[in-house]
């Protein structure tokens, strides 16, 4: 029996994308699954099915201690981004009336974007450099007398490098959720006699939390897979699990544990994104 003429669009339309997935992602999530359970016996990797992988990675403690290591800067991203992010695209959309300012600010806050991401974390790292624009500020100005090293190579200057490079991730979530709140319901407010502060807190952050939860979830991703950042601004105590990861595909060529380590870093992705599936709907209005 021939396929209706439904099924055959439908099929055409969707065969090529699920093919895609199948073979660029389904298969090489499985072949990574699969070989998390190898054994490595130098310099060869053995089919095997056995769990000393992970306990490995959450029983030795310097696995641990970069897991850790690394929810705690993507966080500390995450939060630094939803404080500079808000108010910044709170100011674009209530703020600034003509249509044409508007837009040009929001296309300079994405313009940074097109810019190459190697590029944009290593001026960083000339910025907080010994012989950097901060310390040559600090300097002339005569705040200090000789160079401060504490600027680069620690957890701060990764968590400002990584909040720079993903800024672009949480504005336009935000500015697209902002832009959205129908004037009439801060009309009402108003009419009711809410005061500006009490208008923001029942009425635009409510309905601004889509917003929030989607570029907190991009960015927290984005950043707790970084690698670049840790080796230019990282230094010893910045070391993330993207790079341990590498390490494992590389100078290790340990790919059992690499597998397992990338298994648990998606499994960590997956929950992730399950918990901002929830908090998306976000509360309600309520003017009452």
């Amino acid at each position: 029996m021939s396929a209706s003429p439904g099924r055959r669009a439908f099929l055409a339309v969707f065969s090529v994308p699920l093919a895609w997935t199948l073979a660029f992602l389904v298969a090489p999530y499985a072949v990574m699954l699969a070989i998390s359970f190898w054994t490595r016996r130098f310099p060869v990797f053995v089919p095997d099915f056995q769990f000393g992988n992970y306990v490995q990675l959450f029983t030795d403690p310097q696995y641990v201690t970069v897991l850790l290591r690394t929810l705690k800067i993507a966080a500390a991203t995450t939060v630094a981004s939803v404080l500079v992010a808000y108010p910044l695209a709170y100011f674009i959309v209530f703020t600034i009336r003509h249509d044409g300012l508007r837009r040009a600010i929001y296309f300079l806050v994405v313009v940074p974007l097109w810019v190459s991401y190697l590029l944009r974390a290593y001026t960083w790292k000339i910025i907080l450099g010994t012989d950097g624009a901060l310390n040559s500020l600090l300097l002339w100005t005569g705040v200090i007398d000789a160079p401060i090293e504490a600027f680069l190579y620690n957890q701060v200057s990764m968590v400002v490098t990584l909040t720079y490079i993903f800024i672009p991730f949480m504005v336009m979530p935000l500015f697209a959720a902002l832009e959205r709140i129908p004037r009439s319901l801060i009309e009402a407010s108003e009419d009711l006699g809410v005061g500006p502060f009490e208008t923001f807190w029942r009425v635009i952050l409510p309905l601004s939390v889509p917003g929030v939860v989607a570029g907190a979830t991009m960015t927290f991703c984005l950043s707790f897979g970084d690698f670049v950042a840790p080796v230019l601004v990282g230094g010893p105590t910045g070391t993330m699990v993207a790079t341990v990861l590498q390490s494992q595909f590389g100078a290790a060529l340990n790919w059992p544990l690499g597998s397992a380590l990338a298994v648990v870093i998606l499994a960590i992705v997956i929950v992730v994104l399950q918990t901002a599936k929830r908090l998306e709907a976000g509360p309600r209005v309520a003017l009452t």
